[in-house]
């Protein structure tokens, strides 16, 4: 319940009510703290209002006719045991659960105290992890996704309860700084405007519930309006409960959501369903907009007086106000008495955010990567086990083993390691429908190119399975269960298909440490499969791009060129704290080239931390991926022919990068070539490059230069293939070029 006391003497009656009356389940006394919430709430949108024409505050965001369906679930549900999503309308919820109108203010002034960001997110984004209230962020809808995630993430603890055991301190694991906390009967609630629902997340979201049966209340807060853009335009047949009526295992309420009493009750069956495990659970409630979207809106551009006069007759306030003086629960004695207080209440929450401290500037960097675990540290820098005979009894050497081969065993062990480990995505399951595994029918898929094989089949199906087709659903549903303490590795199938996830990976899983001031993280790890060199890929299975998450911070990315650095850096990247996107090249996947014997179950490489391949002294190469063994060929017949010595770097993280090493090799070679496998304009090598112009030009004898694609699309026939993609005798003629300046 809410923190905020109501003073006994308001609860006088007024002559002839009945002290016992209960509304809908609402008590006398719960009906008076409701009205203190939402008048609070109101309240304080009008503070902030006054502030931001002050020039005192920086943004206004109301949640003005929202109070009723907000105070009605914030009653309904459990600070600090079901778990929230909320929206920037939701401050009655927020003040229902317990936050107060002082973090409120902190929010407006940007402050360093300001328990949602430090002041590094506008107003009305809450972030409370006490009371489960997890940091919200501005793009449109991406947060449902993330409270689906979370709910399974509960249920899957609840199966799992040893997953929620802490290991010893001994290891180097995320765990250590992942509590994880589970109530049996716990729900997850998320809200959302109507103009949010014409979102694919929000429907992705929908059938991710129904499929899961899982215990989410949905909440449309519907006022009519996205910013100027009506339901008509939003919604066919402008009601969001007529289209969502056939998604099965919900159940579902329309509510006019200015009545808090009607609120309150349908919240209460919502919740009753959902705790009792029948599935997720659908409130559309009816609101009113009487504030414009926010101070950077004006309404009355788009919207006549008649029409704001009718919303303003369904005031949630007045209406509730009404409400007590006809039910005589309140007498107009105790309604201004009531008020007085919290007006007083918020002008000193007012005064004191107004002389809070802002945050210092030093703290920019603070957050956006784990400051618990350092994934670049000594303590993941660890040797390769011997898990085989040196020599077997014939006297051969130990079998090496592909890429494929020791991430699929990397994976395997992992998961032995860490019960939190699920894996999910398309077709990375061996079979659905796992009564087909059970009767020995088939063998099972395990991924399109079944670096999952086996998996689900020896750790089960709540373990490893399939997602629906939707990108985005796999990455915000695997942020909300990392939020909850699990390790999602998810897959998604092919690089050129991540883009409908991008919204999730740049406006979430990269930033939600950094914007909740720590409160929150989600080190989640996104396999990917990379690259052409296919002979057939085309456009659509050859892609690269890897420079576009590269920049974005919080985000780790992984690229290895073989089999025994994939082994080591995806443990890393399972152990760490951060998210990872994880790129594995597909046509390295079972090549000959950097074939290796399983190095044992604790092998780790750190990343930022790059590996000469090719000690030399004559010229420095500095790639990645695919490129690698490429490079590495025209090197060879360099040295051959030319008796160039030529220094081969192998980056293999590229954020961070081993800054150390190049600086090192430029200044022993003087001569750089940089090499990639997309396209050459804007891609990831050019700000190697421009790092080495701009920090290492008086180490140089000649200009930096690069070799990489095409700056077109990879085409399907291997003859125009071949013409795109960084070949041998290219690097090879750059190199030669390169030593002769």
């Amino acid at each position: 319940m809410a923190t905020t006391k109501t003073d006994p003497k308001l609860a006088l009656a007024a002559s002839g009510a009945k002290k016992n009356k209960v509304y809908d389940g609402l008590t006398r006394d719960q009906f008076i703290q409701a009205y203190r919430l939402m008048y609070t709430s109101r309240r304080i949108d009008d503070r902030e209002i006054l502030l931001k024409r002050q020039q005192k505050i920086y943004f206004q965001m109301s949640g003005a006719g929202h109070e009723a369906i907000g105070v009605a679930a914030g009653l309904a549900l459990k600070p600090g045991y079901d778990w929230f999503y909320p929206y920037y309308r939701d401050r009655g919820l927020c003040l229902a659960l317990g936050v107060k109108p002082y973090d409120m203010f902190l929010q407006g002034v940007g402050a360093a105290s300001d328990p949602s960001s430090g002041g590094r997110q506008m107003p009305s984004h809450w972030s409370y992890p006490a009371l489960h209230i997890v940091t919200q962020s501005s793009p449109t809808g991406s947060q449902i996704l993330q409270a689906v995630g979370c709910a399974e993430g509960g249920r899957y603890i609840a199966r799992h309860p040893k997953a929620a055991e802490v290991p010893p301190s001994k290891f180097v694991d995320y765990r250590q700084f992942k509590n994880v906390t589970f109530q049996g009967d716990e729900v997850t609630y998320v809200s959302l405007g109507d103009g949010t629902s014409s979102e694919g997340e929000f429907w992705e979201a929908m059938n991710a519930a129904a499929l899961g049966k899982l215990p989410v209340i949905f909440c449309v807060e519907d006022n009519g309006y996205a910013i100027s853009v009506p339901v008509e335009v939003q919604t066919a047949g402008g009601s969001i409960s007529r289209l969502v009526s056939g998604f099965p295992n919900f159940h579902f309420e329309e509510v006019d959501g200015t009545d808090p009493v009607a609120s309150y009750g349908a919240f209460q069956r919502a919740v009753q369903y959902c705790r009792e495990a029948h599935g997720p659970a659908f409130v559309h409630a009816h609101v009113i907009r009487p504030y414009s979207h926010s101070l950077s809106d004006d309404e009355r551009l788009y919207r006549p007086d008649s029409e704001r006069e009718r919303d303003a007759a369904r005031d949630p306030v007045t209406r509730t106000q009404m409400f007590l003086l006809r039910e005589g629960i309140l007498d107009e004695k105790g309604i201004n008495q009531l008020e007085k207080e919290v007006e007083a209440e918020l002008q000193t929450a007012v005064d004191a955010a107004l002389e809070a401290l802002p945050p210092v500037p030093e703290s920019i960097m603070q957050y956006v990567y784990s400051p618990d675990l350092d994934p670049t540290s000594p303590m993941f820098d660890t040797q390769p086990a011997a898990t085989e005979p040196a020599t077997s009894a014939d006297g051969k050497k130990p079998a090496t083993r592909t890429m494929a081969d020791l991430i699929t065993a990397t994976l395997r062990d992992e998961m032995k390691r860490d019960e939190r480990i699920v894996i999910f995505g398309e077709d990375v399951a061996d079979v659905s429908r796992e009564e087909y595994l059970k009767r020995k029918l088939v063998k099972g898929k395990g991924g399109v190119f079944k670096l999952t094989f086996g998996l689900q089949n020896e750790f089960g199906g709540d373990r490893v399975f399939n997602s629906p087709l939707a990108e985005a659903a796999i990455v915000g549903r695997a942020t909300g269960m990392a939020t909850r303490g699990l390790k999602p590795v998810v897959e998604i199938q092919f690089f050129d298909y991540i883009w409908p996830a991008m919204m999730q990976i740049r406006d979430e899983l990269s930033v939600i440490r950094w914007r909740s001031n720590n409160g929150f993280s989600c080190p989640v790890v996104i396999r990917v499969a990379i690259g052409g060199y296919l002979t057939g890929g085309a456009i659509y299975h050859s892609q690269c791009g890897e420079s576009v998450f590269t920049h974005i911070p919080g985000l780790r990315v992984v690229f290895p060129s073989n089999a025994l650095d994939a082994a080591g850096l995806l443990r890393t990247a399972i152990r760490c704290d951060d998210p990872v996107l994880f790129l594995e090249h597909k046509r390295l996947y079972r090549e000959a080239f950097g074939r290796a014997p399983y190095p044992g179950p604790d092998y780790m490489i750190p990343f930022g931390k790059a590996k000469v391949v090719h000690p030399g002294t004559d010229l420095t190469v500095i790639t990645y991926g695919a490129v690698v063994p490429r490079a590495l060929q025209a090197a060879q017949k360099l040295e051959r022919e030319q008796d160039v010595s030529v220094e081969l770097i192998d980056l293999r993280c590229l954020n961070p990068f081993d800054w150390e090493t190049i600086a090192a090799s430029v200044g022993k070679t003087n001569r750089v070539l940089v090499a990639y496998e997309d396209s050459l304009s804007w891609g990831y090598g050019a700000e190697i490059a421009a790092r080495i112009a701009d920090q290492l030009f008086d180490e140089l004898d000649a200009p930096v230069r690069r070799v990489a694609a095409k700056d077109t699309f990879v085409a399907y026939q291997p003859i125009l293939e071949d013409a795109i993609l960084p070949q041998p005798n290219d690097l090879f003629l750059a190199m030669k070029e390169l030593v002769e300046y």
